[in-house]
């Protein structure tokens, strides 16, 4: 608990320093962000954003989950957003796991299979590909040919774009 109590404190000295103001709910680039929940990746750092910019979308490997389409069609449906951009990157988790066995672990532990898929995956511009089609192919995104993907590496912090034929 002693972390979380120094996060905020590290809250309070920030809302101190910095002037109460009310951002739109509406992203201003009209852009949504889809990562990886890994925390050497800052996105507002890596891509230069501020608050208010763009929603961020995070999860283990940035792939595109029902959940992930979800938000992403209340993005744009209610949020105004227009572009995705898909960013996974070098040294991820997700390449050190194998569904099966990550499925097997949690059974083994729980006694219950999970529900959810475990997505992991071995090639990086393959899952990029793969989950820019899983977002230019879904029928309840309005704006499906402003997708992007890109591979940050956690190294020298440059993002490649990873290229993806239209169909």
């Amino acid at each position: 608990m002693r972390v979380i109590e120094e996060l905020l404190a590290n809250n309070r000295s920030l809302a101190s320093d910095v002037e109460a103001s009310h951002l739109d709910v509406k992203p201003s680039l009209r852009l949504a962000v889809v990562t990886c929940m890994d925390s050497r990746l800052d996105v507002f750092q890596a891509l230069g954003l501020r608050d208010g910019e763009a929603h961020i979308l995070r999860n283990a490997g940035g792939v595109i989950t029902d959940d992930v389409i979800r938000s992403l069609a209340i993005s744009q449906r209610r949020l105004g957003t227009e572009r995705v951009m898909l960013i996974h990157h070098t040294d991820c988790g997700m390449l050190q796991v194998s569904d099966d066995s990550f499925r097997a672990e949690l059974q083994e532990a729980t006694g219950v299979a999970p529900s959810f898929a475990i997505e992991s995956f071995n090639d990086l511009d393959a899952d990029v590909r793969q989950s820019v089609l899983r977002v230019r192919r879904s029928p309840f995104l309005l704006h499906t040919d402003r997708v992007r993907g890109f591979i940050y590496d956690v190294d020298s912090h440059l993002l490649r774009e990873v290229d993806v034929p239209d169909e």
